[in-house]
């Protein structure tokens, strides 16, 4: 039996790369228009990293990080998210002695050990946003405006922004407080998880996945009730930047965020009832991971995805040419001259293709056509004496005699 790839991972294939290329083409062009910087982290980093960064308490600790213990004996984890490993990097390159804010962008693989379903794999991929550094509202307003720039300008239609506050430290201690004392009556209805929650963190319970915690929670205080004066007032800034951007929102008292590190601001964009992005300000992580006391917002964008979210709506993207020249050659003598060429018009920036499976001529120009060249070129006894050949432009069978020389190509391919 043929091996194959491992449940929840999928094969990038030749026939895809392309999609891929597109929306990471378009997302960079984005962030570098908002002043961002590419850095990119291991693979894996220290289990502690994501106990600390993430919470003990959360999903992806507890029930979904790909955990190994390496040949020194230490606990080694695969990145299960991308803001975590970002902050390490930050403190670890003291990045913070900079002028700021710093202003970061990565593309990741993410491993979280869950169950399949549709864009959600064991191995996805994620572009991440993180500013760090920036403590107004200004900076989570931008940070929304980019990722609602991103899907929109892909073409993507009925978005929707939700946003919440769940406050600093401080509010959510008196806040978990009015919560277990909601939760208490209903203890023993709650699964092995919360019940261990309830007494550490029971913020949490409010995003388990267990249908009975749902019903119970259903009718629990919501933070954003229960914040103090300067989270509300930071909430009621961010919402006048967006109104002043124009970027429509609704507020969503139930977004909490999977991830112990945020605070004050949470966000997700949804389409047609499944979230493509999430994000929040996270100020108080850089100091858990050892840096000085800095604010930090950013968000994270599942690129599986969003490639399914432009093939719901019908989205084509478009297919770039394989090959910009065929050179079909007939005799040795020919080959290797094709050879040559392609050698000199490939250093010149032309895609160029020969035949290395000794096609007859016919069967050459036949693949030509399949892998969508734009132009060939045959060379035989004839041309290569003669030193002239004819280009030939695929799409309209328009032809030119040109000279065997790479100037003379590349203008007739003008």
């Amino acid at each position: 039996m043929a091996l194959q790839a491992p449940k929840g991972t999928k094969d990038m294939l030749p026939m895809e790369a392309y999609k891929w290329h597109y929306i990471e083409n378009h997302l960079r062009t984005i962030a570098g228009e908002y002043g961002f910087r590419e850095i990119r982290t291991p693979m894996f980093e220290s289990t502690e990293l994501f106990q600390r960064g993430v919470g003990e308490t959360t999903d992806v600790v507890q029930k979904e990080m790909y955990t190994f213990e390496d040949k020194g004996g230490r606990s080694m984890t695969l990145k299960a998210e991308g803001t975590a490993p970002a902050v390490r990097a930050f403190v670890e390159a003291s990045l913070y002695a900079e002028a700021q804010p710093t202003k970061l962008y990565y593309f990741t693989p993410v491993f979280r050990y869950e169950n399949v379903q549709k864009g959600r794999l064991r191995q996805h991929h994620q572009f991440g946003i993180e500013v760090f550094g920036a403590a107004k509202p200004s900076v989570d307003a931008e940070v929304i405006s980019l990722a609602m720039r991103a899907f929109q300008e892909l073409g993507i239609q009925g978005l929707s922004l939700k946003i919440n506050s769940i406050g600093h430290p401080g509010c959510r201690a008196e806040y978990n407080a009015k919560l277990k004392v909601f939760l208490t009556p209903h203890y023993d209805e709650l699964c092995p998880l919360c019940q261990d929650r309830f007494h550490k963190n029971p913020m949490r319970i409010l995003d388990c996945k267990e249908r009975s915690c749902k019903v119970i929670v259903k009718d629990a205080p919501l933070i954003l009730d229960n914040i103090c004066d300067e989270c509300s007032t930071h909430f009621d800034t961010l919402q006048k930047y967006l109104q002043a951007m124009g970027i429509p929102y609704e507020v969503d008292k139930g977004i909490v965020r999977g991830l112990d590190y945020y605070s004050k601001t949470v966000f997700e964009i949804v389409n047609k009832d499944i979230t493509v992005c999430g994000g929040g300000r996270y100020d108080y992580l850089i100091e858990e991971i050892g840096g000085p006391a800095m604010p930090a917002v950013g968000f994270g964008l599942g690129l599986e995805r969003l490639l399914l979210s432009m093939q719901d709506e019908g989205i084509e993207i478009p297919e770039p040419s394989r090959f910009d020249l065929f050179i079909a050659s007939m005799g040795e003598e020919a080959e290797l001259k094709a050879a040559a060429m392609a050698h000199v018009l490939r250093a010149r920036g032309l895609k160029v293709e020969i035949d290395h499976m000794d096609k007859k001529l016919k069967a050459q120009l036949k693949y030509a056509n399949k892998v969508n060249a734009r132009y060939t070129m045959i060379l035989g006894e004839d041309e290569i004496r003669g030193e002239t050949a004819a280009l030939k432009k695929m799409d309209t069978g328009e032809q030119i005699e040109v000279k065997l020389e790479a100037e003379a190509i590349l203008s007739g391919m003008k």
